[in-house]
This record gives structure tokens, C-alpha cells and sequence, in this order.
């Protein structure tokens, strides 16, 4: 248990406001009583739980405490007992005492929902769908001397997609014909060397 244990925990607890400490007090021993494998880490400037990732966190403020769970599938699942996330962060909504929390069986059973859900590997937020490569239109003066450096050429036909998007994307935002012709040349030359646009930050 122990092991389980952050000392930060208790530095949170004991700065904590007089009401808040015997919320957080009792929140923290059901987390460990339900799930005895969580350990405590502090995130966010408050304290967290984690079980085979982010499991569940509590946090005191100046009138109210918040406690909630990681798993998005536990929004529905205590949704389905009057949750109140819409009041707060978490889903139990602005906690002042002791009677705004649910009773300990239940919340030992939200405990033991929420471990089984990280201990299954679902994904515990929405993975974010990957963004549309935009297709890549090369200028006609690149183009144009792309054509007359067949070893420039070489290195463009082999560069990966970002490779290409900073080159064209330094060119194309020149402001000045003449600061777009240095960068065209400089496109060149660098590509003759097969280096990228931002070569010399690579090995930093």
C-alpha cells in the first residue's frame, strides 16, 4: 500500500481548505479500498489516480471539491444514477460535504466499473480522426527548376510529405518577389545537398 502512496497527496490534502480535507480524505480511501493496485501521481496541479493509465483524480477549490473518472464510458454509467458532471469538473458535481457524495457501496461499485474498463484496453477518450493530407501543388518556378536539377529533382521525389509542405509552405508565404526567388534558390541548392528545410534543427 505503500508503494500506492504520494507524499504530494498529503501536502494537497493538508493545504487544502478546512471542509474540503475530510472529502478528499474519504475519496482517497475508497479509491485504494475499491482498487488497491491504483497509485497517486499529481497532474494538473491536483492529485490523480492510475490504473493501467489515467484511472480517476479529485481536486478541492475555494467552496466545493470534484471528483470524477478517467474512462469515458463512465460518464454514461453514472449518468444513469442522476450524475451531475454538467455542475462541475468530473461527474459528481460540486461536492461541499460529505452527504454530496454518493454512498461508499456505490461508489466502490463506480471504483470497481472504472478499473474493469482499464483493465479491458478500450480506448479511454475518442481518438481524435486523423486530419485530410491537403494535396501538395508545386509553384510553377519550382517546378520550372525542379526540371533543370535532375539531382534537386531526385531529392524531392524521395522527400516524405512534411518534408515537402515546409519547403513549398516557406516559399509560397514570401512576401516579396525578391525574398521568393533567395528562397527558390536556397530550395535548390539545399535539395542538391539533400537537406530538408529546417536541416539544421534535425540533430538538436
Amino acid at each position: 500500500m505503500k508503494d500506492q502512496l504520494d507524499p504530494r497527496v498529503d501536502a494537497y490534502i493538508a493545504e487544502a481548505a478546512p471542509f474540503a480535507q475530510p472529502i478528499l480524505r474519504h475519496l482517497r480511501q475508497l479509491v485504494h479500498q475499491g482498487c488497491p493496485a491504483a497509485k497517486e501521481n499529481i497532474k494538473w496541479n491536483h492529485p490523480h489516480f492510475e490504473y493501467g493509465g489515467m484511472f480517476c483524480h479529485f481536486a478541492a477549490f475555494k467552496a466545493h471539491c470534484s471528483f470524477g473518472f478517467w474512462h469515458q464510458e463512465m460518464m454514461a454509467v453514472i449518468a444513469k444514477d442522476g450524475g451531475k458532471s454538467e455542475s462541475a469538473m468530473g461527474q459528481f458535481g460540486r461536492i461541499a460535504t460529505l452527504e454530496d457524495l454518493p454512498d461508499d457501496r456505490t461508489l466502490l461499485r463506480y471504483i470497481a466499473t472504472a478499473a474493469k474498463l482499464n483493465e479491458s484496453g478500450k480506448p479511454a477518450r475518442p481518438r481524435p480522426a486523423p486530419k485530410p493530407k491537403v494535396e501538395l501543388v508545386v509553384p510553377d518556378d519550382l517546378a520550372a527548376l525542379l526540371k533543370k536539377n535532375k539531382k534537386a529533382a531526385a531529392t524531392w521525389d524521395k522527400f516524405s510529405y512534411s518534408h515537402r509542405k515546409e519547403y513549398l509552405e516557406w516559399i509560397t508565404e514570401a512576401k516579396r518577389e525578391e525574398t521568393r526567388q533567395k528562397r527558390l534558390a536556397t530550395t535548390v541548392e539545399w535539395l542538391n545537398e539533400g537537406k530538408g528545410r529546417n536541416w539544421k534543427y534535425e540533430n538538436c
